[in-house]
């Protein structure tokens, strides 16, 4: 019989042009920022999704910090974001002195528990940064009217979210900022890489400066300005032609992609129909559409989400735990102002992503599903 091969929790997809756009790019004589790719890449996310403004950034992580720098985000305010995130959400505002106040997840589902935010809203608060976790979107409607009344900025953190949707809206079309991630684990990669959306009029031009390391250097470029000169604070965000080139390519097959992403989600959710009864499958709302950025499990206990993971790494499968609580990471616990956020800690401790990218087969999929399947009809 032969041995099982191992199944990688991710595995960059190249589309097989990325190599000719950077051999294009050098041939350009032009492989610093904002050049012919990085402009090819910006109109495409303008025309599609119909963003004010779009500057690649190399991460979003940078993307974050520039929209954290265009709010003005000052020492004592306040922002409001989920618990359950990535590092650089919280990162981006408190490198600018900001206050976190972390919002709990919702029962049937990571994203953020929208019901909750007015209740944080005082005097201090500046902004809300909505996550929409596994590309999922949060219910941007309560977002924006809690927005509306209380006149605060809304920054969608869409680094999973390309190509996803909230009731016909694209995701980072709705906020006054959006940051969006091309690391190499998201459905379109560009190894590092990212972008911040600019929907907010009032934004545009500064974005442009601030992204430029303050300066306003594009508009001398454009032929807008006789020199140019430093004008704002601003960093070196901009990506570099050679990663715009490798993203082009990625962004020609993003249709192809997806449908394949897509897939590969349904031939999992189908399976696991079996054991709906044990264990909780992901969550879709009906206002959203799903991109297939991951697929996800939780468990009932950490217990039972490590003998899992362990069951599966010894038949040659690599799935993963996710996100710890930053409530209760040891830079933020002690400045946590103490509120409870229990389902936060719950997806913490029970969440398992199983593998899901462009490399698996049916074949395999099918072959973690099984996995998954016997684990928990034996445990019972």
């Amino acid at each position: 019989m032969a041995e099982l091969h191992h199944i990688p929790f991710n595995a960059p997809y190249i589309v097989g042009s990325e190599l000719d756009n950077i051999r294009d790019a050098v041939d350009r004589l032009k492989i610093s920022g904002n050049g012919h790719y990085t402009k090819l890449c910006q109109d495409l996310f303008q025309e599609r999704y119909q963003f004010s403004k779009a500057l690649l950034t190399s991460s979003c992580t940078d993307a974050l910090e520039m929209a954290s720098i265009l709010a003005n985000i000052e020492p004592d305010d306040e922002v409001i974001m989920p618990s359950y995130t990535f590092v650089s959400t919280a990162n981006a505002f408190m490198l600018r002195g900001a206050t976190i106040r972390f919002i709990d997840s919702r029962p049937d589902h990571p994203g953020m528990d929208e019901a909750a935010i007015e209740e944080l809203v005082n005097e201090k608060t500046k902004a809300i940064i909505p996550v929409h976790y596994a590309g999922v979107a949060c219910d941007m409607d309560v977002v924006s009217r809690v927005a509306r009344d209380h006149d605060l900025i809304v920054i969608e953190d869409a680094a999973q979210a390309v190509d996803s949707f909230y009731k016909g809206l694209p995701l980072g079309r709705i906020g006054d900022l959006a940051a969006f991630s091309f690391h190499e684990t998201k459905n379109i990669i560009s190894g590092e890489g990212g972008l911040l959306a600019v929907n907010n009029s009032d934004y545009v031009g500064r974005a442009e400066i601030i992204w430029e390391k303050g300066t306003n250097r594009a508009a001398f470029w454009r032929g807008e300005v006789d020199k140019y000169g430093w004008v704002d604070i601003g960093s070196s965000f901009l990506p570099s032609e050679i990663t715009a080139a490798f993203l082009n390519a990625q962004l020609e097959a993003l249709d192809a992609i997806q449908k394949r992403r897509l897939e590969i989600w349904e031939r999992y959710s189908k399976a696991f129909a079996v054991i709906s009864h044990q264990v909780t499958l992901p969550s879709i709302p009906e206002y959203a559409t799903n991109n297939a950025h991951m697929f996800y499990l939780v468990c009932e206990s950490l217990e039972e989400r490590s003998a899992l993971i362990q069951y599966l790494k010894d038949v040659k499968v690599n799935a993963v735990f996710h996100y710890q609580s930053l409530h209760q990471s040891p830079y933020f616990a002690s400045k946590h102002d103490g509120r409870a956020l229990p389902y936060s800690d719950r997806y913490t401790e029970c969440l398992v992503r199983l593998p899901l990218h462009m490399h698996l087969s049916d074949e395999d999929v099918d072959r973690v599903a099984d996995a998954v399947i016997h684990f928990f009809q034996h445990r019972a």
